[in-house]
């Protein structure tokens, strides 16, 4: 996808200590219309996408990112929801949630150090919905998602569900805006790239493999190859100009790192990666 060669990406590429593994998870879907990701297209054509959500093994503790749409979904998503369920339907059982499908895996929730949000919409926030469930974990979003969170404009306030983070206990660590490529572990195997638009404070994860090289979790900074290679623009943001913006950073990062590049629901491009209980290496 770029024409950086593999000799140049490696010089940028961090030492990865063993045993650092990314693997991808699917919370079930969303059912939509077109226009919902794609703005201005197929209008009234019903659309279904993935909810995708990462799990990083560090030999100094896991980390989750996002981790989906919350459990209570499984069972009755309007009385979770609410009227956001007319807009965009999940799918999804409760297996498929977080915390079950970590311990399905293997994983114990006591071993997750650090839960790294994107931003706080609805299909994020599955791990933070059960942050109890998490006892020696952190929480690392951006300062500028969190206040906003708290605070949506009337257009935005239906994507943010505050009874999954508005909680008492929250173990926030949030980063301001000279944080950016915030290396979590301090080695370069995870960075938090600042990519506003879609929401205000989005950000979006640079993940460095031994094997695999470097995977670039673009999530909802680009929900598709089609606003990755921007043939069209998400069919919901918070800012036109940021979104487009953030795509062309992301680019710089990609063409410098010769990255993969996983987009935040996709539903032609996420089959063809690896999920749970494969991984990348």
């Amino acid at each position: 996808m770029s024409t950086t060669t593999d000799t140049q990406a490696a010089s940028h590429r961090p030492a990865v200590p063993a045993g650092v593994r990314l693997h991808m998870f699917e919370c079930g879907t969303l059912k939509c219309h077109v226009e919902n990701i794609k703005m201005n297209q197929g209008l009234g054509e019903e659309y279904e996408v993935p909810v995708p959500w990462f799990l990083v093994e560090h030999p100094r503790g896991l980390v989750v990112l996002d981790g989906g749409n919350a459990a209570e979904c499984a069972e009755d998503p309007r009385a979770h929801w609410g009227a956001i369920c007319d807009v965009y339907w999940p799918e999804m059982t409760r297996e498929q949630a977080c915390v079950p499908a970590l311990r399905a895996a293997g994983f114990d929730p006591a071993d997750v150090r650090y839960v790294l949000q994107s931003h706080l919409h609805l299909d994020h926030t599955g791990a933070l919905g059960a942050i109890h469930e998490f006892p020696n974990a952190e929480v690392i979003a951006t300062h500028d998602e969190y206040e906003y969170a708290f605070a949506p404009d009337w257009f935005a306030a239906g994507g943010y569900i505050q009874k999954d983070y508005n909680k008492p206990g929250v173990p926030w660590s949030l980063l301001d805006a000279s944080e950016d490529g915030y290396d979590v572990f301090g080695d370069g195997v995870i960075r938090c790239w600042r990519t506003p638009g879609h929401a205000p404070g989005h950000q979006s994860f640079e993940i460095n493999l031994a094997n695999s090289g470097t995977m670039l979790l673009t999530v909802d900074a680009a929900y598709t190859m089609d606003h990755w290679e921007e043939k069209a623009l998400p069919g919901f943001l918070a800012s036109t100009v940021d979104t487009v913006r953030s795509v062309r950073k992301l680019h710089r990062i990609a063409r410098r790192t010769d990255a993969t590049v996983v987009t935040g629901h996709d539903p032609d491009a996420w089959p063809k990666f690896k999920q749970s209980p494969e991984a990348y290496d």
